[in-house]
């Protein structure tokens, strides 16, 4: 069996990416977004996504990068002196293992994020972390723990296939597999930690090494040689700039995504290979 599932990210983030990602769904092939329930824009993607029922909706928790739900004040080791998270990953995930009092305050964020979905009204597709955060296993333990008070019910496993992933874009070999050695520890741990607490999960992901750049050849070439299972492919839409966009991912090219997103090549392409669409909710 080969069917896909396809993400946007970030849902909430900005205008743009949130005109582009209710568009990919009703136009193109976007089967799910990934909603940051603290972004100036949150409010303007539950009501488009109140009004799209049929797009299946996940939290895209945020610890690093990003800000809080909490207020500084009530999170202080979390938090700069701006109260925003840090976009140190490898000092964060540290802070995150190896400090007790952090974890505590953590945890009352990571609640305060599902709380906050689950006063949007929209129902829990998945969970998943801004840059991959829920693979650190502190992380995950907590998301397993509140999630279990708040119907959580599936998961992104973020293990991009090197070889697969190399042949699709055709460059970047060396990189792509010392990352997935690196990471493979930790996906391991992952899927373990996943499979005791009876949360489903997709079996590979499209879209790590390429983030930001996910354009159609790739895409395609991706689909032709999909591997047997459940593949999620994630994009960052945008329908133009905007300055929240360009805070964190002027590099990234959201206007290119979304045109992938609503190609019909691609969406002949899944039909030609047969591919089913599928959302995580799908899975359970």
């Amino acid at each position: 069996m080969k069917a896909i599932i396809i993400t946007g990210d970030d849902f909430g983030l900005a205008l743009p990416v949130n005109e582009a990602i209710i568009q990919a769904h009703q136009k193109g092939v976007l089967t799910t977004a990934s909603l940051m329930v603290g972004s100036k824009f949150t409010e303007d993607a539950v009501k488009r996504a109140r009004e799209c029922p049929s797009l299946k909706v996940g939290l895209h928790l945020v610890v690093v990068e990003g800000k809080p739900i909490l207020p500084p004040d009530k999170i202080p080791g979390l938090v700069n002196t701006e109260g925003e998270f840090s976009s140190h990953l490898v000092q964060t995930g540290f802070r995150y293992f190896f400090r007790p009092g952090i974890r505590k305050q953590l945890e009352a964020e990571i609640r305060a994020q599902f709380k906050a979905f689950r006063d949007t009204g929209l129902v829990l597709d998945h969970v998943n972390a801004h840059n991959h955060m829920h693979l650190h296993p502190t992380v995950l333990r907590l998301i397993l723990k509140v999630g279990e008070e708040f119907g959580l019910k599936a998961v992104r496993f973020p293990s991009e296939p090197p070889i697969r992933s190399w042949k699709a874009s055709g460059k970047g070999l060396g990189c792509r597999l010392i990352s997935w050695i690196l990471l493979y520890p930790w996906l391991a741990m992952m899927k373990c930690m996943l499979q005791r607490a009876h949360i489903r999960y997709n079996n590979f992901l499209f879209g790590m090494a390429d983030t930001g750049a996910m354009s159609l050849k790739p895409v395609l070439r991706f689909i032709q040689d999909l591997p047997p299972g459940i593949t999620e492919l994630h994009f960052h839409p945008a329908t133009g700039r905007s300055p929240e966009i360009d805070a964190t991912m002027s590099g990234y090219r959201h206007e290119e995504e979304f045109q992938v997103l609503t190609s019909g090549q691609l969406l002949q392409a899944l039909q030609d290979a047969g591919i089913q669409r599928l959302s995580f909710s799908d899975l359970c």
